[in-house]
């Protein structure tokens, strides 16, 4: 069965960027480009992962992640922050929060997140 990654990032261009990548390796690519839509796309679809952007329209990745891990539907989802919210104090609180994993946009390529979000799904 073909493994779905929901992507929360309110940028088309660098959306549209993974959407292809990942599409390549034959995921299900859902796309939200807010943060309310990324939550009801994560709760009715239930993903194989979640890539979260933390600055989005509507509402802020962390409190998306929030949510997500206190739904009981959804707690076990892997979810990944792509951001470029780069500092130890965001990170920290993205992994306190229940973030599997904190991802730095400017410093990984669609190639290399593919990669890592195949890793995981394996």
């Amino acid at each position: 069965m073909e493994k779905k990654v929901l992507i929360v990032e309110d940028d088309k261009m660098i959306s549209a960027m993974y959407e292809t990548k990942l599409k390549q390796e034959k995921y299900n690519v859902i796309i939200a480009e807010n943060g309310s839509q990324g939550l009801d796309l994560a709760v009715k679809e239930k993903p194989d992962l979640v890539l979260l952007d933390v600055i989005l329209p509507q509402m802020d990745g962390f409190s998306v992640l929030r949510e997500l891990r206190l739904n009981s539907n959804t707690k076990k989802i892997p979810i990944i922050m792509l951001t470029n919210l780069g500092t130890s104090e965001d990170q920290e609180k993205g992994k306190k929060m229940g973030a599997t994993d904190y991802w730095i946009k400017a410093q990984m390529t669609p190639a290399q997140v593919s990669d890592k979000v195949k890793e995981l799904l394996k």
